[in-house]
């Protein structure tokens, strides 16, 4: 057994276009009206993208985004850590 502690590290992307894309899936939800926050995050928590919409491709959106890396800024932004 190891008891090392693993080091992940995400990989970038473009905050904007994530951001823009985010914005967008939370729109469709809403139009929809689903409660937005609540099925971004079943997303999140499980990969499964049917907490989605497919309104204006917003399945397809969410699926551009990296799990990971948003999980990550989302801790970032939490606790007060600036992005560089």
């Amino acid at each position: 057994m190891n008891d090392e502690t693993m080091c992940f590290k995400a990989p970038k992307e473009e905050s904007k276009e994530t951001k823009q894309l985010l914005k967008e899936v939370y729109e469709a939800l809403t139009e929809k009206g689903y409660n937005p926050i609540n099925q971004i995050v079943g997303y999140i928590l499980s990969g499964d993208p049917t907490y989605i919409t497919s309104h204006k491709g917003a399945r397809n959106l969410i699926r551009q985004i990296e799990r990971d890396e948003l999980l990550e800024r989302m801790v970032k932004n939490y606790i007060g850590i600036e992005e560089k």
